[in-house]
């Protein structure tokens, strides 16, 4: 067929040109190399305005069911950390890898909760005990009496020192409320009243108390004699008339009481015969001590000092941990000379792929210029073909050649640089094919029209150039504006790299927006190429 051979005929023109193996396979390779080694670790990321806190969470958590808290210490920690909206949490599951990241400069500093972080928290208290740890000292909460450990960079001092003390705040919320809570727990209980019983013991009780007691005592003689239960005991035990008198004696008995009570000589003698112990005793304790836990609780009515949680110490909504405020940490910086699997690379071998696929228009540009020196072109017009024959002869070998250079930088991409085909591989030779019909087209359009391998080289550079930067082959898409975004849809290159985006970068891609992302390439195509037949001038 006279387009095969015709096809045949430029495709081996165009795999004699030097210039086109540097443009279209060297060239994309060695830029790709020199960015991928002199861009930083955060290159191809989402811009993210959060503070970075690193965590290594080495916790084995209580060995047994407490009433609290439901899960390890560490987590309690964690979920406060990530509860607020500017702390984007990194959980480091390996201390060695956290103490590589501070030791390269990667991390200005990074939390480690040891194994027996939970163990020493439980056991936080300001009581006294043999067991008991005292977290606080001078600077705030003392990480090492909590079993916890502050990996620091020395060059990074201001970053690691914000880090410190956001962890400093996090663990007063965490651990003041339990102690609180454990302390007031211990308030009016058995073990505290005991406690003051035992203090009171030796003590002698001060006249002062004793006439304060006065009524006390008047009182509870005026209800003894008022009692018949009592007045019977008084009949069996005296007789009838013995008892009757006694009873009409206590008014006068009760006055000759209320006046030694409130007599200074009589209190002092009396009071050091009595100790003040033995005024409280086990049942006065019992009934004491609730009700002082409770005023204590009154008196400072805007905290409940029961609480083991922050919010309810201080009464206000509960500060619940947010899940998409907790990322895995995973090494972006990639291994060995070349940062293999890096994961500048998923974003650097697309957008070089994209954009050089249509440096195309330079070697199918200087072809055309070419054949018209040579007069390839008046001799073609000549033959019995018709104009659409010519373009579909030009056309195919242009193809042939992008197809190839997509598939080989992918495949470079993933032997030289370490990066994945992501989880549908099988898309990806569409997303060439597409592409490369679009560069094809537009390659094809611009030899149409230009004359003079000036003009190819003018129209066709600064055409690459400016899509290429329109489209965000030149910079990550993510870096670009919203407004910037949808107006570079105009572009195919565009188009592609939002479907490579889905391929390589996203874990669970949108097939349908792969899809729709290829349609449009090929409606690019089939527009460039049509606008070539419309133009082509053969003379």
């Amino acid at each position: 067929m006279p387009i095969l051979t015709l096809a045949a005929k430029d495709l081996r023109l165009l795999l004699r040109d030097p210039r086109s193996a540097v443009i279209l396979l060297l060239t994309p390779l060695l830029l790709i190399l020199v960015l991928g080694l002199a861009l930083g670790e955060g290159f191809g990321e989402k811009p993210d305005d959060r503070l970075r806190i690193s965590v290594v969470n080495l916790d084995r958590g209580l060995p047994g069911k407490v009433p609290f808290p439901e899960k390890p210490w560490s987590e309690v920690v964690i979920d406060d950390l990530s509860a607020t909206q500017d702390i984007r949490l990194e959980i480091i599951r390996d201390r060695g890898e956290a103490e590589r990241l501070v030791a390269k400069n990667r991390r200005p500093a990074i939390i480690v909760f040891e194994e027996d972080f939970s163990a020493r928290m439980h056991r936080c208290s300001f009581l006294t005990g043999a067991e008991a740890v005292n977290p606080f000292g001078r600077d705030g909460v003392r990480l090492s009496q909590l079993g916890a450990t502050l990996l620091t960079d020395r060059t990074q001092p201001v970053s690691a020192s914000i880090i410190e003390q956001v962890t400093q705040v996090t663990l007063l919320r965490v651990v003041i409320p339990w102690m609180i809570g454990k302390a007031f727990a211990r308030v009016g209980d058995e073990k505290f009243m005991e406690l003051v019983a035992d203090r009171l013991s030796k003590n002698t009780v001060p006249p002062k108390v004793i006439e304060e007691l006065d009524p006390v005592v008047l009182d509870l003689l005026d209800a003894l004699v008022a009692d018949e239960k009592f007045q019977k005991r008084m009949t069996d035990k005296f007789g009838r008339l013995a008892a009757q008198a006694i009873k009409a004696q206590m008014p006068g008995f009760r006055a000759v009481v209320d006046d030694a009570l409130k007599d200074p000589d009589i209190t002092a003698r009396v009071g050091k015969k009595v100790l003040f112990g033995k005024v409280l005793t086990p049942t006065v304790r019992t009934e004491i001590g609730p009700t002082v836990k409770r005023g204590v609780g009154d008196l400072f009515s805007s905290y409940n000092f029961e609480a083991t949680r922050w919010s309810d110490l201080v009464k206000s909504e509960t500060r619940e941990g947010i899940a998409a405020n907790r990322v895995e940490y995973k090494d972006s910086s990639g291994s060995g000379a070349l940062n293999r699997g890096a994961l500048r690379y998923q974003i650097l071998v697309p957008s070089y792929t994209v954009m050089f696929a249509f440096f195309l228009v330079l070697s199918v540009g200087w072809l055309f210029v070419a054949e018209r020196k040579h007069g390839t072109l008046v001799r073609l017009r000549a033959a019995p073909l018709t104009r659409g024959q010519i373009l579909l002869g030009k056309l195919l070998p242009c193809l042939a050649v992008s197809l190839l250079q997509g598939v080989f930088l992918l495949a470079a991409g993933r032997l030289i640089f370490g990066m994945t085909w992501g989880s549908r591989p099988e898309l990806l030779l569409p997303l060439v094919a597409s592409t490369s019909f679009a560069a094809v087209g537009l390659a094809i359009l611009v030899a149409s029209v230009a004359r003079t391998e000036t003009q190819v080289a003018v129209y066709g550079t600064l055409l690459v150039l400016v899509l290429g930067g329109v489209s965000g082959s030149l910079m990550p898409r993510d870096l670009m504006p919203e407004q910037m975004k949808t107006v570079s849809l105009v572009t195919p290159h565009a188009w592609a790299l939002d479907a490579y985006n889905q391929l390589l970068a996203t874990s669970a891609p949108d097939v349908s927006a792969v899809l729709t992302a290829c349609a449009a390439l090929c409606a690019f195509g089939a527009a460039f190429t049509a606008l070539a037949w419309w133009r082509m001038d053969l003379d």
